[in-house]
């Protein structure tokens, strides 16, 4: 087995033929396939900007430079703005920090349900925006984010901490001609953060920008495929090498300690997704299991594989085996309808819920420390 440096290439390369007629826009710009509605929320997104003084920017820990829209971009450049990466403990954000660091871009690695996190981020703000300007009386904060960075579940906690502060001032803000709501978090100056209006459509250079959407969920799974989005994530793993990590872990199996399940559990996986219901014991253990059956079979068809994962037909050669063997791993019966959908769905929740760990999709650059 032959595992090289150009993973981000091989990767794109093994599943290009099947995503060829998808319809990503190759040529740049936004892709066509979002709500028409999107585009009216950018018009409106754009209008509040130029009335905002500060601008939070929400980016998925995974995917900071892929769930970025481009085309705000000149509109952000003589803005205030923080970068809040998102779900910090399904990435690695300290590289990332110190690559924005090294750009002079605030960011601070949050996670958006976290009450305490939340209140590091407006602490910046506030500081940010208190040092800069300490002559307006009224200063706002505008929050956008691509769908799926968590850009709602921050407003949420926003909303909960600013009712808490200032519990009569949650609503129009006074003094601004357009009518827009707000949730004031300080006073003295009294700094407002708004409401923002529908969604941000990301930009898609490439294909493998849009598969990390996908991927990451900030594209809808429909529009990509469960079973095209699990190749892409297959492929990612096999030419990084990451299944022969995980041949040490320190897991319950492998300490001869095993949870003998039900015969048929039915813990749905979607509730392992934030804000559902914790799992009792029993779940815990049934999703360790399944998570290490997962991690078994990767490691196992890759450290036996005898291809080359960087040759295009060897590594599909290799995701096919490793469909088989998620399949038996996720115990999902062999001629069951739709099983490739059923193991694609299954495996996707678990990598996007942190269970086979932190990963970043996006490649961080080199930071040049050099004067």
């Amino acid at each position: 087995m032959a595992i090289g440096r150009s993973s981000s290439s091989a990767a794109k390369a093994a599943v290009k033929k099947a995503l060829g007629e998808m319809g990503f826009n190759i040529s740049g710009g936004a892709i066509n396939w979002f709500p028409g509605h999107m585009a009216a929320a950018t018009r409106a997104i754009r209008d509040r900007l130029k009335v905002s003084d500060l601008v939070i920017v929400v980016r998925d820990s995974r995917i900071p430079l892929s769930s970025v829209n481009a085309d705000l971009q000149p509109h952000l450049s003589n803005k205030r703005r923080v970068i809040a990466l998102n779900k910090r403990d399904l990435g690695n954000p300290n590289k990332w920090t110190l690559y924005f660091d090294s750009r002079n871009q605030d960011c601070l690695p949050i996670n958006a349900h976290s009450k305490s996190s939340v209140k590091k981020l407006l602490d910046l703000v506030e500081l940010k925006l208190k040092e800069a300007i300490s002559r307006e009386p009224t200063l706002l904060v505008m929050v956008v984010g691509v769908p799926n960075v968590g850009k709602s579940a921050l407003i949420n906690s926003i909303h909960r901490i600013a009712s808490s502060r200032f519990p009569a001032t949650v609503g129009p803000l006074p003094g601004v001609t357009q009518d827009i709501a707000g949730f004031k978090i300080a006073h003295h100056p009294s700094i407002y953060v708004l409401d923002t209006p529908g969604v941000l459509v990301p930009s898609i250079p490439d294909i493998e920008t849009g598969l990390k959407l996908a991927l990451a969920g900030s594209v809808k799974d429909s529009v990509v495929g469960e079973e095209r989005i699990a190749q892409y994530l297959l492929a990612v793993l096999n030419t990084r090498g990451t299944p022969l990590h995980w041949k040490n872990l320190n897991n319950r199996r492998m300490e001869g300690i095993q949870y003998e399940p039900e015969e048929k559990h039915d813990y749905n996986l979607k509730d392992l997704r934030p804000k559902k219901k914790p799992p009792n014991v029993s779940d815990v253990l049934y999703v360790e299991d399944m998570v290490t059956e997962v991690q078994r079979a990767l490691y196992f068809s890759l450290s036996e594989f005898d291809g080359n994962v960087e040759n295009e037909n060897d590594l599909e050669c290799l995701i096919e085996q490793q469909f088989e063997a998620l399949q038996k791993a996720l115990r999902i019966p062999h001629k069951a309808s739709e099983a490739r959908i059923m193991v694609s769905k299954k495996f996707l929740t678990l990598f996007r819920t942190g269970k086979l760990g932190p990963f970043i999709l996006d490649d961080v650059p080199e930071v040049n420390t050099t004067s």
